[in-house]
Parts: C-alpha cells; sequence; structure tokens
C-alpha cells in the first residue's frame, strides 16, 4: 500500500532534516537481499550513529534538493538503501563493510561534503579511520616527546639512587657537542 500525501510530506521533511546536518550519503542498491541480512546492517548502523533507510528515489530527490547533496539525484535510481551520518565516514564504513559480505549490496554512488563520489571513492573514504581513532593517534605522537622526557628523567634518577656521583651521571646523559 503505497503512502498519502501527508506520509510523503512527514517522510521527506525527516530526510531532510537528517540531510541538513549530513557530511556523507552513500547509496547503495540492495536487491536480493535477504531481511535477515538487512536488519543486521540496520543494528549495525544504528551501532555507529548512521541513519539507514530504504527510501522511494522521488522523496529521496525532494530531501536532498537545494542541499549540498543534489548532486547525487542523478544516481537515484532502482532499489537503493540510504545510509547518511554527520560523521565523514561512518556511512561508507558501514555500507562497504557490509558489502564485503554480502556481495548483492552494491554500492552506486556517495556523496561527501558535497562532492561526488563515484564506487571507489566512497571505499576509499570507508578506509579511513573513524574520528575517534585519528584523535587517539594525534594524542599518542603528540604524548610521545613528554614519555620519553620523563623516562629519562626516571633513568637518571635511578642511577642517582644506585649511588653513582653526579658528575658521571652528567656527563652520561649530555649529548655528545660536536
Amino acid at each position: 500500500m503505497g503512502l498519502n500525501l501527508n506520509d510523503k510530506k512527514a517522510v521527506v521533511a525527516e530526510v531532510s532534516a537528517k540531510v541538513a546536518t549530513a557530511q556523507t550519503i552513500v547509496v547503495a542498491e540492495y536487491r536480493g537481499i535477504q531481511v535477515a541480512h538487512l536488519t543486521q546492517l540496520r543494528a549495525k548502523a544504528r551501532a555507529q550513529g548512521v541513519y539507514l533507510r530504504v527510501l522511494k528515489n522521488t522523496l529521496a530527490r525532494r530531501a536532498v534538493e537545494g542541499t549540498q547533496f543534489a548532486s547525487l539525484a542523478d544516481s537515484m535510481t532502482g532499489p537503493l538503501i540510504y545510509s547518511i551520518s554527520d560523521d565523514a565516514v561512518a556511512a561508507a564504513k558501514v555500507i562497504a563493510d557490509f558489502a564485503k559480505t554480502n556481495d548483492k549490496l552494491v554500492i552506486t554512488a556517495g556523496n561527501y561534503a558535497g562532492k561526488q563520489l563515484d564506487k571507489s571513492a566512497v571505499a576509499a573514504l570507508a578506509s579511513i579511520p573513524s574520528r575517534e581513532v585519528l584523535i587517539s593517534q594525534l594524542l599518542g605522537v603528540m604524548l610521545a616527546p613528554v614519555s620519553g622526557f620523563a623516562r629519562g628523567l626516571a633513568a637518571l634518577a635511578a642511577k642517582k639512587s644506585e649511588g653513582a656521583p653526579a658528575a658521571e651521571v652528567a656527563a652520561e646523559e649530555a649529548p655528545a657537542e660536536a
């Protein structure tokens, strides 16, 4: 049974609200996928904070009309599932990871910050680590000099506590002058 006009307006409004805050939209064809597999995909998407929905293409076109994702309208043909996320890589990662295990899910297009993406660009976007991983890597790089300095101080303190004269310890720890 089709949607009446008020239901269609509600769907467009809901999707438009998600698109307004989104950074990435990924579109994939889901033809032939069993319902149980789609349910697993929806659960993974929910866990990652990704809005995932099967939409009528005309309603999706209306939702992206006038936004940075308007260029995606040309790719909206066939039975599609839309993955929308505020995180730059989450939508692509959810769809690409699921497509690895289920060959019936075919990525057709994507859009990141107004730039049209093809299949390979969506796969490249999905391979980028998540924001949390990137932040932890950055913090690790920033803490490396501090932790090295702390280890040096600890080694100096250990040598001093062993009873070595201070002049010998300072001479061993000082860098060689050129």
